[in-house]
């Protein structure tokens, strides 16, 4: 990993394996955080535990489905202690964040029915520490939106691959000016003064990757994907699940 106390941080993936690794390295990234769907956080930690190196520090992270499936609103959260399920309130989501001090990110903002939108991020502004600026599965004018709500509302912005695909990780990027050698040093950061900024590669190769993600969409959203994880309570992060002992049943949509 580089000495210098700047860190290239890929911000969000969905899939990590040795080709991923080998991807990152390849692309200089020094932090990539691992944020799968419908995986409970000690799977993810586990996980990341095992494909962090010298080389390359993976951070376990969650990304948070809120609300129910056609109104759901992502956030992503850093530095959790304890899991915290999917489909519970929006407001339930940031208590449990707030209380296990995490780092509250809004990815792909104002994108489908998806993300949290301006005012949205408006309204909750003091309690979001970044907003995406820049995410590779997205088309230019997606991203100058995210751009446009980040500078209206003077929060850092932060780049991810946000990948789905191995090809595309390292595409796009975070340059934090701070060593971030832990999940912890990435959380300071994050909640602290410290510069962030989004960095994407160019080109024809490029533009090429975000097509292949975009494209990808489709089978991501579509309902048959997720139709028996909010039917069967039985899924690794649905709200009801015995793991959770219950500690969502008062802010579970489903």
């Amino acid at each position: 990993m580089s000495e210098s106390a700047q860190r290239r941080v890929d911000m969000h993936t969905k899939l990590l394996n040795e080709r991923v690794v080998s991807r990152a390295k390849q692309r200089d990234i020094d932090v990539l955080v691992y944020a799968p769907h419908f995986t409970r956080l000690p799977t993810i930690r586990e996980t990341a535990a095992r494909y962090s190196d010298d080389d390359l520090l993976v951070v376990p992270a969650r990304e948070v489905f809120t609300g129910d499936w056609k109104n759901r609103r992502h956030l992503l959260a850093i530095g959790l202690s304890e899991p915290v399920a999917d489909f519970i309130s929006f407001e339930g989501a940031l208590a449990e964040f707030e209380r296990q001090e995490a780092a509250v990110l809004a990815p792909h903002p104002s994108f489908m029915n998806v993300s949290l939108t301006h005012p949205e991020i408006r309204a909750h502004a003091a309690r979001i520490d970044a907003v995406e600026t820049y995410n590779a599965k997205l088309l230019p004018h997606q991203n100058r939106r995210g751009q446009r709500i980040a500078a209206e509302l003077d929060l850092a912005g932060f780049g991810s691959s946000y990948a789905h695909l191995a090809g595309t990780v390292g595409e796009a990027w975070t340059r934090v000016d701070a060593a971030i050698d832990s999940e912890a040093d990435l959380v300071a950061a994050l909640t602290g003064d410290v510069s962030c900024q989004a960095v994407h590669r160019a080109g024809s190769g490029h533009r090429l990757r975000q097509l292949a993600e975009f494209a990808h969409l489709g089978y991501e959203n579509t309902w048959e994907k997720v139709d028996r994880l909010l039917l069967s309570g039985d899924e690794p992060t649905h709200p009801r699940n015995i793991v959770y002992e219950g500690r969502f049943d008062a802010v579970s949509v489903y």
